[in-house]
C-alpha cells in the first residue's frame, strides 16, 4: 500500500500523456517532419519543469518520500557522448515511432505492436549491462 501513490501517480501520468497526444505515433511523425510545434512544446514544458523542479530540490532542500535528503551528483562534463547518445535515442525514437517512456501507455491503449519495441529495449539494457564496464564512460 505505500507505493499506491506513486502508482496512480503513474496512472495519472499516462493518462495526461495519453490525452495530449504526446504518445501518438502521428504527432511523433510531425514532429520529426518539422510540421508541428505539438511535441515540442510538450518536450519544452518538460525540460522547463524539470529545470525548476531541480533548482527547488537544491535551494529549498526537499526530502524524498522516506525523510531522506535528496543528493544530486553533478554529471562529468562532456559533449560528444551527449551528441553521440542524442543521436542514436533520436533515430531509435524516429524509426519505433515512440519514446520508450510511454511504451506501457501504448501497451494500455491496446497497441500491442509496441510489445516487440518493449522486449527490444529490455534486450538492450540487458545487453548494456553486460558491456558497461568494456565500454567508455
Amino acid at each position: 500500500m505505500k507505493l499506491a501513490r506513486f502508482f496512480l501517480t503513474g496512472i495519472f501520468f499516462g493518462i495526461v500523456l495519453t490525452k495530449a497526444e504526446a504518445v501518438s505515433w502521428y504527432r511523433i511523425y510531425e514532429m520529426f517532419h518539422f510540421q508541428s510545434f505539438h511535441m515540442y512544446g510538450i518536450i519544452g514544458m518538460a525540460l522547463f519543469t524539470g529545470i525548476v523542479g531541480l533548482q527547488m530540490i537544491k535551494k529549498f532542500k526537499i526530502k524524498d518520500y522516506k525523510g531522506l535528503p535528496i543528493h544530486i551528483i553533478e554529471k562529468e562534463r562532456g559533449f560528444w557522448r551527449y551528441i553521440i547518445g542524442g543521436i542514436l535515442f533520436g533515430l531509435g525514437w524516429a524509426l519505433v515511432g515512440s519514446c520508450p517512456g510511454p511504451i506501457f501507455i501504448l501497451l494500455g491503449t491496446g497497441t500491442y505492436a509496441i510489445a516487440v519495441v518493449l522486449i527490444g529495449a529490455l534486450l538492450g539494457t540487458y545487453i548494456y549491462g553486460l558491456l558497461k564496464d568494456k565500454l567508455p564512460h
